[in-house]
């Protein structure tokens, strides 16, 4: 079977390959056989294809971290799938690859939708839903702030926000992409400055705001910090902008406010199943209906991956790989 693997670290244009491998057999009692159907090609991808992510993988390695397909064999002792359910990837298991082998006992059948949209569903929106339910208890009608909120986990947090009750500040790079956050339900929407915290207080109303979320680093901390109440939260999930987190101390010494890091795959390997499986019950209506969607821009076959990874590149959305079409 096909698949794209790599054999060291490096450029992912020249070390990603697609290559024929053995096939994965047939399942063991608790394990589905599972027929890629589409999985994109995520920032954090490249990273790791580059050897800069918090995770490598031992080499050779197939890689891409999430997709979703139909199963096509099912073990003995299996009674959460059967064959031609479609379901997940799970997070970090080997996704490309034109056939997955798995027993991720939290696996279900997902509900009629987009698959290529359920191939993004297994990283981005549980990392909305996990920074928004895991990290400060929010009542209902809660502000919480963030920034890159017309990125995948922006557009995500976004929609989950909605779902709990809760009230979101977008913060933004750029001018053009306003409307279209404030299109997917963004309550406020702003280009970030540093003169935000102003601009939130008269957009709120001098509401409180307990959480902030950054996955862009560099000054963009500060700012969200400065819009923060006292003991109030920043979260740093990522940092897009490839800087150093810029923060001022007196957020901490006068503020008393904290700053905690999150990476979705420590949470995945404590979280007991049914937890799981309760998490994807919130998500996979959001994803099926359309009210988690991120833009996809290009699919493409194993056999184009210097293509694809290139154009992964570009800004716009997300390119995916659909192995199967």
């Amino acid at each position: 079977m096909k698949a794209i693997q790599i054999q060291a670290f490096g450029k992912p244009t020249d070390v990603a390959q697609c290559v024929n491998i053995a096939d994965v057999g047939a399942p063991d009692a608790n394990e589905v056989v599972v027929a890629l159907e589409a999985s994109p090609i995520n920032q954090y991808d490249l990273l790791m294809i580059a050897g800069g992510y918090g995770y490598r993988p031992p080499l050779p390695a197939i890689v891409g971290t999430e997709g979703a397909g139909r199963v096509i064999a099912v073990g003995s002792g299996v009674k959460h799938l059967k064959e031609g359910d479609r379901t997940l990837v799970p997070f970090l298991h080997p996704a490309w690859a034109e056939r997955v082998k798995t027993n991720a006992p939290w696996l279900r059948p997902l509900p009629p939708g987009d698959v290529n949209q359920f191939a993004m569903m297994g990283v981005n929106p549980p990392t909305a839903y996990l920074l928004l339910t895991d990290i400060v208890k929010l009542p209902r009608g809660s502000w919480v702030i963030q920034n890159g909120a017309n990125s995948g986990v922006g557009r995500s947090t976004i929609a989950v926000a909605k779902l709990l009750g809760l009230k979101t500040v977008n913060v933004v790079r750029r001018d053009e992409v306003v409307e279209e956050v404030k299109a997917l339900g963004g309550d406020v929407v702003l280009v970030d400055g540093p003169d935000l915290a102003q601009r939130v207080t008269a957009e709120t109303g001098n509401a409180p705001i307990t959480l902030a979320l950054d996955g862009v680093s560099d000054t963009s901390p500060m700012n969200l910090m400065s819009c923060l109440s006292e003991s109030g939260v920043l979260v740093s999930y990522g940092g897009v902008s490839r800087k150093p987190m810029v923060v001022q101390p007196g957020s901490f010494i006068f503020k008393k406010q904290t700053i905690r890091g999150f990476w979705l795959r420590y949470w995945y390997q404590s979280a007991k199943p049914d937890e799981i499986t309760a998490m994807f019950d919130h998500l996979a209506p959001l994803v099926g209906s359309g009210t988690i969607s991120t833009p996809v821009v290009a699919t493409y076959g194993f056999e184009q991956v210097a293509e694809a990874i290139a154009k992964a590149g570009e800004s716009g959305g997300k390119v995916l790989f659909t192995p199967r079409t």
